[in-house]
């Protein structure tokens, strides 16, 4: 999506939005950063090795993912990003409801009773 928005921008342009810096560096390739010029980092992904913990873990990231796709299709005008991003966002969705379930699965076979 950051190709196909800056693709065409010219040096000055991708400058003037303060981008000169990455094109520099990377042309018009993505380098991964929160909003705030942070790198992306392993240690954001969260693990703690019990089932329940880690899917829960999950649903929070792809809420936070959804509430992000969403302020940004709020920010454009453009429809086909628009369209994009409510892909992206509806698949955040899918993977919730995923995590949901399979949430429930645990807790139901936690629940019952076993007999060996």
């Amino acid at each position: 999506m950051i190709y196909k928005l800056t693709k065409d921008a010219s040096i000055s342009e991708l400058e003037a939005a303060g981008l000169g810096p990455n094109y520099a560096q990377r042309d018009h390739a993505l380098f991964y950063q929160n909003s705030a010029g942070v790198p992306w980092t392993a240690a954001y992904i969260q693990a703690k090795g019990d089932p329940l913990a880690d899917l829960y873990e999950d649903i929070a990231a792809e809420e936070k993912a959804r509430a992000t796709y969403q302020w940004l299709i709020d920010m454009t005008d453009d429809v086909e990003l628009q369209d994009s991003l409510k892909f992206l966002r509806e698949r955040e969705i899918v993977h919730a409801l995923r995590f949901k379930e399979s949430v429930q699965i645990i807790i139901d076979d936690k629940n019952q009773k076993k007999i060996f």
